[in-house]
């Protein structure tokens, strides 16, 4: 089952569950689905890898949102971001932890050939594509710098 049946599937069991926190959650995410599927040049389809980023840029929004509310001091606005942004990562792939973004990118490195920082570029354009959904393009930009200025 692709991504797009399996939220349909979940908007239909919250609405019998009556969870409306969670059934709010995934009309957005199937809203944001069907604008992707709807773009020009898009032929009507939505592929799982677009729809993977489609989803972590919609937890990244949630979370900098619920940040920006605690600033502000409005705890309920941001449990409010935090629920949605947990409902929508449940259809993320775990992240990587410190530890395996460090060897994943110590491998994309030692594939590429680089060996400086001026080289960062090449790096970047393969690892955001393999660690694409798993890992934040701030945290793979800084851990790149840090393993190319070694």
């Amino acid at each position: 089952m692709d991504i797009y049946a399996q939220i349909d599937a979940d908007i239909k069991a919250a609405m019998l569950a009556h969870d409306k926190m969670r059934l709010q959650a995934l009309r957005g995410i199937k809203k944001e689905f069907i604008e992707a599927k709807t773009a020009p040049g898009a032929n009507g389809e939505l592929a799982d890898s677009v729809a993977m980023k489609i989803l972590a840029k919609m937890a990244k929004q949630r979370r900098e949102s619920a940040a920006i509310y605690t600033e502000q001091g409005r705890p309920e606005l941001a449990a409010t971001e935090m629920a949605e942004c947990e409902v929508i990562e449940a259809y993320l792939p775990k992240a990587l932890s410190d530890e395996e973004l460090t060897d994943a990118i110590a491998r994309i490195i030692a594939e590429t050939g680089a060996s400086s920082p001026a080289e960062m570029g090449r790096v970047m354009g393969v690892a955001t594509k393999a660690l694409a959904g798993r890992a934040d393009g701030k945290a793979i930009s800084a851990k790149v710098r840090e393993l190319l200025s070694r």
